[in-house]
C-alpha cells in the first residue's frame, strides 16, 4: 500500500494539468468574481463578499480532484493494472487505500495553498483555525470518497468529467458558494441544504469570522462524515464489478 501511495503522489504532483486545475484555475476564478462582486462596493461588502467567495471557490474547486480520480483508476483498468494486481498477494482494500490518500493529500494541500492566497492577497480573517483544519480534513474526506466511488462506477472518463461539472458546479450554484445564499430564491435554499458544499461553506465562513457554534460544527462534521462512508461503503462494493471489467 505504502509504495503504491507514494508512486502516485509523486506522479500526481507532477501533473501540470491537475496543478493548474486545483490552484491556477481556482485562483483565477476567485479574483475575477471578486473584482466583479466587489466593484462600486463599500468597504463592509467588500469584506463580506470575500468572505464569501474564498471559502465558496475552494469548496466548489476540490469537487474537481474527482476528475483526476476517475482518469486514474480507468487508466490503471484499461492499461491491466489492475488485472495484474489482482493476480498478486496485494489485498483490494491496500490498492484502494493507496490510490485514495494520495488524493486526500493533494485536496489538502489545496485548501491549504488557497487559504494563504485569500490571506495574503485579500487579507481574510482567520479566526479559528484549528476548526478550519478539522473542517478541511472532513471535506477532503468526503469529497475524495464520492470521487472514488465515482471512478469505480462510471464507465469512461468522459463520463466522469461529465458528472463531476454536474456534482461541483450545480452544487455550487445551489449551495450559495458563487453568491450569498441570502440572495437566493427560498426554495433554492432549501435544496441547498442537502448538499455537502452549503455545510462546508457555512462552517467555513463561521470558523473564519470566529463564530463558530459548537453544536452546528458538529453537525456539518457528523453530515460531512456520514456521506464520506456511505460512498467509501458503495466504492468497496462497486470494486468487484470494477475488477471483472478491467483488462487481462
Amino acid at each position: 500500500m505504502n509504495a503504491i501511495m507514494t508512486v502516485e503522489l509523486k506522479k500526481h504532483l507532477q501533473d501540470k494539468g491537475l496543478i493548474f486545475w486545483m490552484l491556477v484555475l481556482p485562483i483565477l476564478f476567485t479574483i475575477l468574481f471578486i473584482a466583479i462582486f466587489t466593484s462600486g462596493a463599500d468597504d463592509q461588502m467588500r469584506q463580506e463578499v470575500i468572505r464569501s467567495i474564498v471559502p465558496g471557490y475552494i469548496v466548489m474547486f476540490v469537487f474537481f480532484i474527482m476528475i483526476s480520480m476517475v482518469q486514474a483508476f480507468i487508466k490503471d483498468r484499461d492499461k491491466g493494472m489492475v488485472a495484474r494486481l489482482a493476480s498478486t498477494p496485494v489485498k483490494s482494500s491496500a490498492y484502494l487505500v493507496g490510490k485514495w490518500l494520495p488524493f486526500v493529500y493533494i485536496v489538502l494541500i489545496q485548501i491549504i495553498v488557497l487559504f494563504l492566497f485569500g490571506k495574503l492577497v485579500y487579507n481574510v480573517s482567520i479566526g479559528e483555525p484549528l476548526i478550519l483544519v478539522i473542517l478541511s480534513i472532513f471535506i477532503t474526506f468526503t469529497v475524495t470518497a464520492i470521487g472514488l466511488v465515482m471512478a469505480l462506477t462510471v464507465n469512461t472518463e468522459n463520463m466522469g468529467i461529465a458528472i463531476t461539472q454536474i456534482i461541483a458546479l450545480g452544487g455550487a450554484m445551489l449551495s450559495g458558494l458563487w453568491m450569498p445564499l441570502e440572495m437566493m430564491p427560498g426554495f433554492m435554499q432549501t435544496i441547498g441544504r442537502f448538499f455537502p458544499q452549503y455545510w462546508a461553506h457555512q462552517s467555513f465562513q463561521d470558523a473564519m469570522a470566529g463564530t463558530t457554534q459548537i453544536s452546528e460544527l458538529l453537525q456539518t462534521l457528523g453530515i460531512l462524515f456520514a456521506i464520506g462512508v456511505v460512498a467509501f461503503i458503495f466504492a468497496l462494493i462497486r470494486y468487484p464489478y470494477f475488477l471483472k471489467r478491467a483488462v487481462n
